[in-house]
């Protein structure tokens, strides 16, 4: 059966969490996903999994994947890359086969059209098979070398490390605009007054997770875009996980999609719409 004719099915196993992170890798990839999104078959698990979200990226994916996956191969990382295409208009898609048919690490997965962000890194998630799981820009704007930080970050007691642009600000070799700055200072307030999330910063694309936290977390996420990030935090630290927040190196990037103003009130009702969810329960281990 055609993978795009069994989307409710897709659906229903992500925001189900006692049936998603037990059938999710072995069902759903071997009768229903095309060969090219299938994990591989080995019971052993590799120590890294980097998802990397891709919307209309035909002018920078190429660079990244060549990045990524020479990163890790000159680290000798055990890890597979996952390029998640979220409805691509572009060769997006075209461009990350190329490079999966010489790198069998690389994996591409489809989403069924254009969901958003948020949606991209949970559907990556919840198909990666690594220990330690990443997702990264497809910019790069925090480059692929940070992660080290994090997995550090990981390795020394944490479950969820979060890549920081304000912690030392310094390490920004190229800031934001005035504009956006100012937007992300009243988000963050917003985060700290709403979900009483006290970080410096949430919204950087460049978080990592033990698998523990990432197969407890995202089967019950339910923001699809931008809003995402904070509802990860607010979750993880609903359940106990320790969350760090550790600064890393970055650059603002040009092209981004964000709209302040537009995507700004979007995001604040996704705030509110995640501390309604915690006062109603939907955020529940055994929620269905």
């Amino acid at each position: 059966m055609p993978y795009y004719s069994r989307l409710a099915i897709d659906d229903w196993l992500l925001t189900c969490p006692d049936i998603s992170s037990k059938l999710f890798r072995r069902v759903l990839p071997a009768q229903i996903m095309p060969s090219d999104q299938r994990p591989t078959t080995s019971d052993r698990r590799p120590a890294y999994s980097i998802i990397i979200p891709a919307y209309d990226e035909s002018a920078r994916i190429g660079a990244t994947l060549a990045t990524v996956l020479a990163y890790a191969e000159a680290r000798g990382w055990d890890a597979e890359v996952i390029a998640v295409d979220d409805g691509s208009r572009d060769n997006t898609v075209e461009i990350v086969r190329s490079y999966a048919q010489s790198n069998p690490r690389l994996r591409l997965l489809q989403n069924p059209g254009n969901r958003g962000k948020g949606y991209s890194v949970r559907n990556g998630m919840l198909h990666a098979q690594g220990e330690i799981l990443l997702f990264s820009d497809a910019d790069l704007s925090s480059p692929i070398g940070e992660a080290e930080k994090l997995f550090a970050a990981l390795a020394a007691g944490a479950d969820v490390a979060i890549g920081s642009r304000w912690l030392r600000s310094d390490l920004q070799t190229q800031r934001q605009p005035l504009y956006r700055q100012l937007f992300g200072r009243i988000f963050n307030l917003s985060l700290r007054i709403v979900l009483g999330l006290n970080f410096k910063d949430t919204q950087c694309g460049f978080k990592a997770f033990t698998r523990q936290a990432a197969t407890t977390i995202f089967p019950l996420q339910k923001i699809e875009r931008w809003g995402f990030d904070p509802e990860l935090l607010y979750v993880a630290r609903k359940f106990g996980f320790k969350i760090v927040e550790v600064p890393v190196a970055w650059a603002h990037r040009e092209g981004t999609r964000i709209d302040p103003l537009r995507d700004g009130i979007k995001m604040f009702l996704e705030v509110l719409k995640i501390r309604w969810n915690g006062l109603v329960g939907e955020y529940a281990a055994n929620k269905e």
